[in-house]
């Protein structure tokens, strides 16, 4: 039986200031930079969940819904949300606050999966991830048809055998 770890022993809360360095001609903060902060806050959160070296082995969608303007301070919030074997998936959450007007919202957010590592780079297993809160198990619950879908699009799983997928649009 694998060793069992709360969902909320994996989380991670980053801070930081957006820079000019950190913007395009615009001011606004650039992709690229939100995506290396991203990933460096859900990978402290897999090695939280794991306590191993970990690699990032894909990023779902990131959704841009927001500008972030220079000067403005960014809080990235990650969590692992299921552990298969050696597999991980953490839900990251960014929001964007400008402080001398007192306003904060949501701009970004995605999930990345991670795999854990021995010192060879060979996949090694991880705990059971355990959702206690509402929205750790909800997180939880829809992680497996997340999974499916990478799969399935990565081709490595034949769409007739994504039972969770199937169940989803309730295919036969």
């Amino acid at each position: 039986m694998r060793k069992q770890k709360p969902v909320k022993d994996s989380f991670v809360i980053m801070t930081e200031l957006v820079l000019p360095n950190d913007t395009n001609t615009l001011n606004n903060l650039m992709g690229g930079r939100m995506m290396h902060l991203m990933d460096i806050a859900a990978a402290i959160s897999a090695q939280r969940h794991s306590n191993r070296i970990v690699v990032t082995a894909s990023v779902d969608n990131v959704s841009f819904q927001a500008g972030i303007r220079l000067g403005n301070v960014i809080t990235l919030q990650a969590q692992v949300t299921r552990a298969f074997s050696s597999s991980m998936e953490v839900h990251i959450e960014v929001w964007s606050e400008d402080v001398p007007n007192g306003t904060k919202f949501k701009s970004n957010e995605a999930f990345f999966t991670f795999v854990a590592v021995d010192q060879s780079g060979r996949p090694i297993d991880v705990p059971e991830a355990t959702p206690e809160t509402p929205d750790e198990i909800s997180l939880y619950e829809g992680a497996l048809r997340r999974r499916q879908l990478r799969l399935v699009l990565a081709g490595r799983l034949h769409p007739r055998d994504a039972n969770e997928l199937k169940a989803l649009f309730e295919l036969e």
